[in-house]
């Protein structure tokens, strides 16, 4: 459980790093923080997967199934936004 705030700015550099590095593979691509990684092709399911099994180790949360749906993970500002959300009700639980 998360007992600590990260900010939001952290979390998408922390995501926009993963996405680059691991999912990407290094490609050189401008990901900017309202860009659609799901419709556009950029993450796969299985890119999504490996997404939400980093977010969840990464930030110390796990991730409820009814969660998983796209307005959550469609760009790194929704992932930030969400996980912000997602942890301050797990510290305040």
């Amino acid at each position: 459980m998360m007992t600590q705030t990260i900010s939001q700015t952290d979390v998408k550099e922390s995501l926009r790093r993963f996405i680059l590095g691991e999912l990407l593979m290094g490609r050189a691509i401008e990901l900017r923080d309202d860009d659609d990684l799901l419709l556009s092709g950029l993450v796969d399911s299985l890119g999504a997967v490996r997404m939400i099994a980093f977010i969840e180790t990464e930030f110390k949360t796990t991730i409820p199934p009814e969660d998983v749906v796209l307005e959550h993970f469609q760009t790194l500002n929704a992932m930030a936004v969400y996980l912000d959300k997602r942890m301050a009700s797990n510290v305040a639980q």
